[in-house]
């Protein structure tokens, strides 16, 4: 379907005065603490509404199934409605409807309804998530791109430290409800910063309908199939192969528009093409090793449950302590040479806790586990730098729905490959799941690697 070309309203200045730039970024920063506690403080509470609702721990587990399956198929339509009713307006719909879910979730007497109200906060979770490397390449001007990534990272790493701590401490002392109470605060402060955030014209085009339902189902085919490889293989490659065949479709289509829901557009520029294939290889090796490691720990090192949870807390904290110091530097130098350090550092780490004997010192994990939060975060922020601002301004708000689908897809395919060795019954799966991890990160290391020969000079921009 051929479209008019879209019209903006030309940018007067890029990014805003450093007060309201500070605000927004606050505000920005609490909608991204708010989806990254979800997933974190939801899964330490499962036991608890398993039990509370009667339901086995497989049934209790689609409440967070349902809830990332829903941002992942939404993401690329939520970013699409972005681009043409405004960044601010579907901020301000993502939140209510978030915080009204939440509300719906608390009070849900049963799990049919508390899946319902989960998909209802997917909805609004997608609206959100989708609208952070927008926001970044506004609230920003192209100087201070690298450092407000570094600090949405540390806020990332943050809440993923404090999550199932948080998260287990309410659960100490209140019913699973509180959980999903907990998270309104957060949403209404960052409506009171929405103010705050860019004005953005949006497009002057129509919702394409038939790329919207295209997207839905090529993301949940294909993250279905993923997810189910393991258990029933012929299924989920049926499946799989579908969503391969609608997802021809959905370029076919969006390849004659001038501005598709689907952003064909972006996977022309080279420097978007290396930057998305090197992040897709580190969340698949990010995922991969937190579903071997626990298991490796467990077995094969033989630390107790408790321990496992403080081991595993250095990732974050390494992710942390390097975010401040990365955002800075990818503003300076290349981003191959960054992300290709960063992605080497984070297969050094895991490569170490392979190689340790059982009777090693937990301080050696702990610093190991460091080492690879520490090249994972100084991966992402100068990867990251390089997706916002390789993407035209006015294709911002599209950029911010693919950069969370490569996160989301690349952190279900490290986890489906990690579960089909699981599967095939080796003694020695959750080494064999750690390798998995090393080799998606050494593949990171070569798109850097090739991605600097060809531009070897190349700054921000990759």
């Amino acid at each position: 379907m051929s479209e008019a070309q879209p019209a903006r309203a030309p940018d007067a200045i890029e990014g805003l005065p450093t007060v309201r730039r500070r605000k927004a970024a606050f505000a920005m920063g609490m909608g991204l603490l708010l989806s990254v506690l979800d997933a974190s403080m939801t899964n330490v509470s499962l036991p608890s509404i398993a039990k509370d609702l009667d339901q086995s721990a497989a049934a209790v587990v689609w409440i967070v199934n349902a809830y990332g399956l829903t941002v992942a198929s939404m993401l690329m339509p939520m970013a699409a409605i972005g681009e043409r009713i405004g960044f601010k307006v579907l901020f301000r719909f993502g939140l209510i409807l978030y915080a009204l879910a939440a509300v719906a979730s608390a009070l849900a007497p049963s799990l049919p309804i508390l899946l319902a109200c989960r998909v209802l906060q997917g909805l609004g979770g997608s609206a959100i998530m989708c609208l952070f490397g927008a926001l970044v390449r506004h609230i920003y001007p192209p100087h201070l791109i690298g450092r407000g990534i570094g600090w949405n990272s540390m806020t990332v790493a943050v809440g993923s430290v404090m999550g199932p701590s948080l998260g287990a401490f309410i659960l100490s002392f209140a019913s699973w409800h509180w959980i999903f109470v907990f998270n309104i605060p957060l949403a209404l402060i960052a409506l009171f910063g929405l103010k705050y955030l860019p004005d953005v014209a949006p497009l002057q085009s129509r919702f394409d309908w038939v790329s919207a339902l295209l997207s839905m189902s090529t993301i949940g085919l294909l993250i279905i199939g993923i997810d189910y490889l393991a258990t029933y293989t012929w299924q989920a490659l049926t499946l799989v192969v579908l969503a391969v065949c609608v997802g021809g479709l959905l370029i076919r289509r969006s390849s004659a528009q001038p501005a598709p829901l689907f952003p064909v557009d972006l996977f022309r520029i080279p420097a978007m093409r290396f930057a998305l294939a090197a992040s897709a290889s580190t969340f698949s090796a990010q995922m991969a090793t937190f579903v071997s490691l626990p298991f490796y720990m467990l077995t094969a090192l033989g630390r107790s449950q408790m321990t496992v949870g403080v081991l595993l807390a250095g990732w974050p904290v390494g992710a942390a302590m390097i975010a401040s110091v990365a955002g800075p530097l990818s503003d300076r130098y290349p981003v191959a040479i960054l992300s290709g350090i960063g992605a080497a550092a984070m297969a050094s780490g895991l490569l170490a806790i392979v190689l340790m004997p059982a009777g090693v010192d937990n301080a050696w994990l702990f610093a190991a586990m460091v080492l690879s939060g520490i090249g994972f975060g100084f991966f992402q922020t100068p990867n990251n730098r390089v997706l916002i601002g390789a993407a035209p301004r006015h294709r911002a708000g599209a950029l911010g729905g693919l950069q969370a689908t490569t996160r989301v897809f690349g952190q279900t395919f490290g986890g489906a490959v990690v579960a089909m060795v699981f599967s095939m019954g080796f003694v020695a799966g959750p080494l064999l799941g750690l390798l998995v991890a090393i080799a998606f990160a050494m593949v990171a290391v070569a798109v850097n690697v090739i991605r600097y020969r060809q531009a070897p000079h190349a700054g921000q921009n990759g």
